[in-house]
């Protein structure tokens, strides 16, 4: 296996990822981190410095909104959620069908 390509497919996917669980769902970054993790079997370890770069970069583009809560159980600090703007649902699906496309011929090439 060439020595960084599974670095360069996940850097590839994992922003459609990343907007895909905050679709589901308002999510804080700790919290993504984790259902990643636990959704990919340890296979997207990922550690804030990977994180972040990626929310930031979808909310500069308008793909995702941040939103603060306080929650008065837990802590007095506010935790900072995402969710997703309809121009990010508009263009997850433009990107998942862009990934189907990529996946399907990729696949024929290979013979898979």
């Amino acid at each position: 296996m060439l020595p960084d390509l599974d670095n360069q497919l996940k850097k590839g996917i994992l922003s459609i990822i990343v907007l895909k669980l905050i679709a589901e769902r308002d999510m804080y970054g700790y919290e993504i981190i984790q259902l990643l993790d636990k959704n990919s079997d340890g296979y997207y370890k990922l550690k804030e410095g990977t994180l972040y770069p990626i929310l930031y970069r979808l909310e500069d583009n308008e793909l995702i909104e941040s939103y603060r809560v306080i929650s008065a159980e837990e802590r007095k600090i506010p935790r900072k959620y995402y969710k997703i703007t309809l121009k990010g649902r508009e263009s997850l699906k433009h990107q998942i069908a862009l990934w189907k496309l990529f996946d399907s011929t990729t696949n024929k090439i290979l013979c898979i």
